[in-house]
């Protein structure tokens, strides 16, 4: 005879706690399973990424790999980490490597701020004079007042409009390409006040332009445009690319014989890793000062006008407007960035010994989920 199957029952006591209990084992579990583990990262892509990068490889490595495949921040073409003075990850797209030159855009800017700084510790000019153009220098024109400072910080009170619509009215576009581009410098230089000096911040490739004139004025007086070119292509070299080990360091010029010091200086991804090194040491390489620190400092210091951007420089604080370049809510006071067109980025965090180098093609609409990918980066390390 077959025993019927038996079921063994809760007590009594047991079965009324059941219904209280459940919930607290489910929960219990839910803790012991946690959030479900990111898959592993791909050999070719940890391959991007030091040993011991400063940070989790691991972390790291999904961080650099997103700016590459995400299909919301463009194209990214070569990005590098640098932390404590080593190369913690180093990666390149499509066809890019590491002797790719590639064109700084705005980031030129800073190169040309940095010789200018130069100049004022050689004696041969002063931040707050007004620069040698002859054409402010005549009686009554009130662009005589314009001093160096102001033109390193955005404030010159010329009428420069950038990024103007539709894009041939835009006077960087006029300048470069259209009615200014043989002699770009008298183009800009020609503008008339539309403040005071010093009154209002207005981002200007025509003012890293004059910026340029003056270093050629400075170097090569009365000179040809040859000579401009020549001299103002010697200094660039000896003074900055050598010292520094910027090889790749390559300036464009106009018909003029002037750097075209705002937007036209190339060099390859290390070069500028190389650039950004030298900007989180104050100006030295390898404990020679190649600028004075104090030219650092004042190129990261606040504008007066503008407290997200100093002289040739993009800090990281609130602009208190709806231009917001970096990433002030997250990353810490002290990181500072040479920013140029389509997203490149050469970011620099003392306080974490930190320089990130990005280049690639961003249209700007995409420009601020590229900032938050870099964001991500900069966040891993303390």
């Amino acid at each position: 005879m077959t025993r019927p199957f038996k079921i063994n029952r809760f007590p009594s006591r047991a079965a009324a706690l059941l219904p209280a209990l459940l919930p607290l084992l489910l929960v219990s579990a839910c803790k012991d399973e946690g959030p479900p583990a990111p898959p592993p990262v791909p050999p070719e892509v940890l391959a991007t990424v030091a040993e011991e990068p400063g940070t989790d490889r691991e972390d790291l490595a999904r961080a650099v790999d997103a700016l590459f495949t995400r299909d919301d921040i463009g194209e990214t073409r070569a990005l590098i980490v640098m932390h404590a003075g080593e190369v913690a990850a180093e990666r390149y797209g499509g066809e890019y490597g590491p002797e790719t030159k590639f064109l700084g855009w705005s980031m030129s800017k800073t190169v040309t701020g940095v010789l200018m700084g130069m100049m004022v510790a050689d004696g041969r000019l002063r931040l707050d004079d007004s620069p040698p153009i002859p054409s402010w220098q005549r009686a009554g024109d009130p662009r005589g007042e314009i001093t160096l400072r102001q033109l390193l910080q955005m404030r010159s009170g010329l009428r420069h409009q950038e990024k103007a619509e539709p894009v041939y009215t835009s006077d960087e576009v006029r300048m470069m390409f259209l009615d200014g581009r043989d002699d770009m410098a008298a183009w800009a230089e020609a503008q008339p006040l539309e403040h005071e000096p010093g009154r209002e911040f207005d981002y200007s490739t025509a003012s890293a332009t004059i910026l340029s004139d003056i270093g050629a004025r400075v170097l090569a007086p009365e000179g040809s445009a040859d000579k401009r070119q020549a001299a103002m292509d010697d200094f660039l070299h000896a003074r900055l690319g050598v010292p520094l080990g910027m090889k790749s360091l390559t300036a464009e010029y106009d018909r003029a014989g002037t750097m075209v010091g705002g937007s036209m200086i190339w060099a390859t991804a290390p070069d500028w890793a190389r650039f950004g090194e030298f900007l989180r040491h104050g100006g030295s390489v390898k404990g020679a000062q190649i600028v004075p620190r104090g030219w650092i400092d004042f190129m990261k210091s606040e504008s007066p006008r503008a407290p997200d951007y100093g002289a040739t420089l993009w800090l990281n604080r609130d602009s208190g407007t709806d231009r917001e370049m970096l990433f002030p809510e997250s990353g810490p006071e002290s990181l500072f960035a040479a920013i140029g067109h389509l997203g490149q980025y050469v970011l620099v965090s003392p306080s974490q010994k930190l320089t990130v180098v990005r280049l690639g093609k961003t249209d700007e609409e995409d420009r601020a989920a590229l900032v938050d990918a870099l964001a991500e980066i900069v966040a891993l390390y303390p």
